[in-house]
């Protein structure tokens, strides 16, 4: 079951560039632009990554994101990640980038987007990963920020597809953005919004009525409605749910109690996703082994759960048929 899940072609709806920092590039930036980081050594760091909730989480994140200064920074961070998408055989990957945690600072939007995008097109052209790339706002500022971030982020459409909605859940739901997205998807972008982690299920709610989103990041908390729960399955409304962060953040005491297995044999459209891989412990093949080690789960299963991310992605009809016609032949193959 190991090599099968090592070999099983994968796609990434949920993944934070920024949460792929790994402290020994950290440590290299940091050094590169002699910025002060409260660390002495990559294990250090490490050590820090141990979290009692969202918060506690943020708060080392975005003291992170700090050493990330230059086109290149970005281009090198999104590099590594992709390295990472190669070894985990992900064939497609859709990621969030954080704009105003890096504008606060005085980096210029252009510098963010064109670091990443630059790694996510020669991504494309040696390593063979598609790509998309995804805004998303903070939820724990302003409305006014967020559409001030939306403005700059107009002349870039072309290399955008879409906006989201993460940070802190609690005390900022989905309806403080509902005119940020409605003049997003004017402009022509997709939505997508973290909604029911550490907040309640009715944030599910409001973010597919308040926000127009197409896909609920996360979502787990939806079983508090069983109603939800039902709408869900019957809609195909993905969710992209990260198992091996929502133990870590404690939205789950253990892999065991999570209910994505449970979610998928309901018929939901449920994913697996690594969220903020550095920060967590593991990336795509680590999770889908974690969830396999927890449950008792098929191999058509754990395709399925594959089938789904590409069922959910932003891709055309050609391009999810091509690869949902690699997993299946994989699936006919594996020994």
């Amino acid at each position: 079951m190991h090599d099968f899940i090592r070999q099983l072609p994968k796609v990434e709806l949920h993944l934070h560039i920024e949460g792929t920092l790994e402290p020994e590039l950290m440590f290299e930036l940091a050094q590169r632009n002699r910025i002060d980081i409260p660390f002495a050594s990559p294990r250090e760091v490490r050590e820090a990554y141990r979290f009692s909730n969202l918060q506690s989480f943020l708060d080392i994140y975005y003291q992170g994101a700090n050493v990330l200064i230059h086109e290149q920074d970005f281009f090198d961070l999104t590099w590594a990640y992709l390295l990472r998408c190669r070894d985990d055989r992900v064939m497609h990957t859709e990621i969030f980038f954080d704009p105003q945690t890096h504008t606060a600072r005085g980096i210029d939007f252009a510098t963010v987007v064109g670091g990443i995008r630059r790694a996510l097109d020669q991504g494309q052209a040696e390593l063979g990963i598609s790509s998309h790339l995804i805004l998303c706002f903070l939820r724990h500022l302003s409305e006014a920020e967020a559409m001030a971030t939306l403005e700059q982020a107009l002349p870039h459409r072309d290399r955008i597809i879409g906006v989201g909605l993460d940070s802190s859940e609690r005390g900022h739901p989905p309806e403080k953005f509902a005119r940020v997205f409605r003049r997003a998807r004017d402009a022509g972008f997709l939505a997508v919004a973290h909604a029911g982690e550490e907040g309640p299920a009715r944030n599910i709610r409001g973010a597919l009525e308040a926000l127009g989103v197409q896909r609920i990041d996360h979502g787990v908390r939806c079983v508090e409605d069983p109603a939800l729960v039902r709408e869900l399955a019957q809609t195909r409304m993905p969710l992209t749910v990260c198992p091996l962060s929502n133990v870590k953040l404690k939205v789950f005491e253990n892999m065991q109690a999570h209910n994505i297995v449970e979610l998928l044999r309901q018929g939901l459209c449920v994913t697996i996703n690594s969220d903020d891989p550095a920060y967590f412990g593991g990336y795509m093949t680590d999770n889908f082994l974690a969830v396999a080690e927890a449950h008792t789960v098929t191999r058509q299963e754990l395709a399925q759960f594959t089938l789904n991310a590409i069922e959910a992605s932003f891709v055309s009809e050609e391009h999810k048929q091509a690869m949902a016609e690699k997993v299946r032949r994989f699936l006919a193959d594996a020994p």
